[in-house]
């Protein structure tokens, strides 16, 4: 059974002349690593907010985990998934420990359940706790606040993670360091990641299938291999053509 099924699933927003979200169908089954890419405006983030509720759907259905998310609570719903954004978004007089388990605590977690969650997800997004667990969020570099962000969409082990342009604000450095290890923590913890990005050799890399979207439709979802092999449209022809040229000059730089 897929664990995230969009049927059709369409959004407008007032003011706006086209949908946002134009008659999306897709199924994504548990555990896959998923890239949403387009340019500014597609829709992609669009999608993630409509998978969280966000924002609700004018038609259609979205299934997860086999339930219309139509009928849950949304708060209950947002706490089963994990969200990550590109402005991390940290409280900047908590402790980077308390910014971690500030859902728990609101749950009434006991103080060591928490600390001990808090050290395991910082050795999972590879920082030190007794180094980090401490600290505040303007004591530390724009890749390591983010990886805080990730380990608190963690926290409460959601099965699925919705990640929005993450690393869009990062040097390309570190923002290549962060793709490696998204993809080391993906591969150990078997959840399913919807990942959104503008940027195709992004996409291309983490995602094993990939959904590639223009003016709310879904144009293409498949491998990266078969949409380079077979481009769906003039579209998506025109993106795998963007990503070749910027190849041919690291190429032709000897």
């Amino acid at each position: 059974m897929p664990i995230i099924e969009y049927d059709n699933v369409c959004k407008k927003f007032d003011n706006s002349t086209g949908l946002a979200v134009d008659h999306v169908s897709a199924q994504i089954e548990p555990g896959e690593f998923i890239t949403i890419l387009g340019s500014s405006g597609c829709g992609k983030t669009t999608l993630l907010k409509l998978t969280n509720r966000l924002y609700d759907p004018d038609g259609g259905r979205i299934i997860l985990e086999g339930e219309d998310i139509a009928q849950k609570d949304p708060v209950q719903l947002r706490r089963g998934l994990g969200y990550v954004i590109q402005q991390v978004g940290l409280f900047p007089h908590m402790t980077i420990k308390e910014n971690i388990t500030i859902i728990p605590a609101l749950m009434k977690w006991d103080k060591d359940r928490m600390a001990a969650r808090a050290d395991e997800l910082l050795t999972l997004v590879g920082l030190e706790p007794s180094e980090f667990r401490d600290r505040y969020p303007h004591q530390l570099s724009g890749g390591q606040q983010q990886r805080i962000g990730l380990a608190r969409a963690l926290v409460l082990d959601p099965d699925i993670m919705l990640l929005d342009e993450p690393f869009g604000a990062i040097d390309a450095i570190t923002r290549l360091h962060l793709q490696n290890e998204l993809q080391r923590i993906h591969a150990g913890l078997g959840k399913t990641f919807l990942f959104v990005t503008h940027d195709i050799n992004e996409a291309f890399k983490l995602g094993n299938r990939v959904m590639v979207m223009n003016q709310g439709k879904l144009l293409q979802f498949d491998t990266p291999a078969e949409i380079v092999l077979h481009p769906a449209d003039e579209f998506v022809r025109s993106l795998i053509e963007s990503a070749r040229q910027q190849e041919e000059f690291w190429e032709g730089v000897q």
